[in-house]
């Protein structure tokens, strides 16, 4: 097939690796013309994923017009506050009879939509599919195993996703909810925010495992209210892609947690970072959510207590523990 991979950061990047790898035509986009030039020179993304070579059959490109020619299905590979703008600029070159894949973990600021919902406003005769997983790309750019989700209304279209990415080291499984997919895999990231204040805060282990099965809890709720399946936030989009981002040293919503969590102000840590961590501008987000929705989701609310008020962590976490005791499943 003819696959462009829109957007060059580390999922970007090993996803074109592993299209080309599956002996596809890859076209990688980069917005940015200084990394699309270092990495044309290099054949490596030094910037997002250094020591991993990037095979000759992929054409690196700063010119989106190129889609036109690789469009038998198109990655959208970019974090959720580019996600728009990268829709409009590509909506041009796009055929309507290209499979759209969106493989963003997030929420839109302003219209608190889900990537596949805006890629339907700009593409209303395409088929659209959300990849969501436990994927840490730089393990996967090494071959580790793994495995994700397509999930599309159209189950056709993720079956074929499933095909063009799946080989003896990534697997790929099919849904058709992709509400809960896309929902699983952007909040999440807020949860993950504050499994990383434990760890820097050096909490302990029974208090991040708590917290992650109360997190996925609150996340399920949500996700119900909002049209989604309860057994699809127990699978690799929900579950899966909550414990990995959780515990891994590559994630970026991990990182900021734990920096918080040393005492750290947050536009410093984001100011030292040149990636998007998406659960700072998820959290909002899910909390308005849940507050129009009149969906319990205390953890949620807590962290942006922390995020947006500089609330002081622990009595904030003190608040947790002392809220009115409830039943677990209900």
């Amino acid at each position: 097939m003819d696959i462009s991979v829109l957007g060059a950061g580390n999922w970007g990047t090993t996803l074109s690796i592993i299209c080309a790898n599956n002996d596809h035509n890859v076209l990688l986009w980069e917005y940015d013309k200084e990394n699309c030039k270092t990495i044309k020179e290099y054949r490596e993304n030094k910037k997002y994923l250094p020591g991993i070579k990037l095979p000759d059959s992929i054409i690196v490109t700063s010119d989106i017009s190129g889609i036109a020619q690789y469009s038998d299905l198109i990655l959208f590979v970019v974090p959720s506050k580019h996600f728009r703008n990268t829709a409009k600029l590509a909506k041009e070159f796009i055929k309507k009879n290209s499979i759209i894949a969106s493989a963003a973990k997030g929420l839109e600021h302003e219209t608190h939509k889900r990537m596949s919902e805006i890629l339907y406003e700009y593409l209303p005769d395409n088929k659209i599919v959300a990849l969501s997983g436990p994927t840490i790309a730089n393990e996967i750019a090494h071959r580790k195993p793994a495995a994700i989700v397509a999930a599309s209304k159209d189950i056709e279209a993720a079956q074929l996703v499933q095909k063009v990415l799946s080989n003896d080291y990534f697997r790929v499984y099919r849904n058709d909810d992709i509400i809960g997919v896309e929902l699983g895999g952007a909040i999440k990231n807020v949860i993950v925010l504050a499994a990383g204040i434990i760890d820097g805060m050096g909490i302990g282990d029974n208090a991040k495992a708590a917290l992650i099965t109360r997190g996925l809890a609150e996340i399920t709720r949500l996700g119900i209210k909002m049209g989604a399946r309860r057994e699809t936030f127990s699978g690799l989009s929900g579950l899966g892609d909550l414990i990995v981002t959780s515990t891994s040293k590559y994630s970026r919503n991990r990182h900021v947690g734990e920096k918080l969590g040393e005492g750290m102000r947050l536009k410093d840590i984001l100011s030292s970072m040149f990636m998007v961590a998406e659960g700072v501008e998820t959290a909002s987000v899910a909390l308005e959510l849940s507050e129009s929705l009149n969906v319990s989701m205390p953890i949620t609310k807590a962290i942006n207590k922390i995020l947006f008020e500089e609330r002081d962590i622990a009595i904030t976490i003190k608040e947790l523990m002392n809220r009115s005791l409830k039943d677990e499943i209900s």
